[in-house]
């Protein structure tokens, strides 16, 4: 008899450990994502980070463009192989950059939001004038936008823009 309820208690303790495993990781994640608030959001919300973005551009101020940026976000720029990773990185870019009075259009998106995140990537041109010249240039690019609500307000969390590898008549 006492063999029996060993082995009943033996598998009792095996069903409960397997449950545990197999909802154990999930179950911590689910009482977060119950307990956590999202944003109102939507394709229309994301858009008009772009034109907030677009906008602290046309001041030609790099502390409204770097006070678009979370404190930790990461900025791949169109025109640096230099990885920025801090305030002062982003800032030291836009510096540099915003003497040649960008002016951005999107030509395609996709938006994507999830609880509390979204992004928005796509192609854009980027027109460009030179400082010293005055000769206007467009810079065709790749963008990816990642935002992130915190403290009431969006955040650019990650942006990375590339120039087209491809252009002209071999562009497919």
């Amino acid at each position: 008899m006492d063999r029996t309820i060993d082995s009943k208690r033996a598998l009792m303790l095996a069903v409960g450990a397997a449950t545990l495993v197999a909802i154990g990781p999930s179950f911590p994640s689910s009482v977060a994502a119950r307990s956590m608030r999202c944003a109102p959001a939507s394709k229309g919300t994301i858009e008009a980070q772009f034109k907030r973005f677009n906008d602290s551009w046309q001041t030609h101020d790099p502390g409204k463009v770097t006070a678009l940026f979370l404190p930790d976000a990461v900025l791949l720029a169109t025109v640096s192989n230099k990885p920025r990773t801090t305030h002062t990185e982003i800032r030291d870019y836009f510096d540099h950059f915003l003497l040649s009075r960008p002016i951005a259009k999107i030509d395609t998106s996709t938006v994507q939001v999830d609880c509390n995140t979204a992004s928005r990537v796509g192609t854009w041109t980027i027109a460009l004038t030179d400082p010293k010249t005055h000769k206007k240039t467009d810079v065709h690019a790749r963008y990816s936008f990642l935002y992130k609500f915190e403290r009431g307000q969006w955040w650019i969390k990650h942006l990375h823009s590339s120039l087209m590898p491809e252009t002209g008549a071999s562009a497919h």
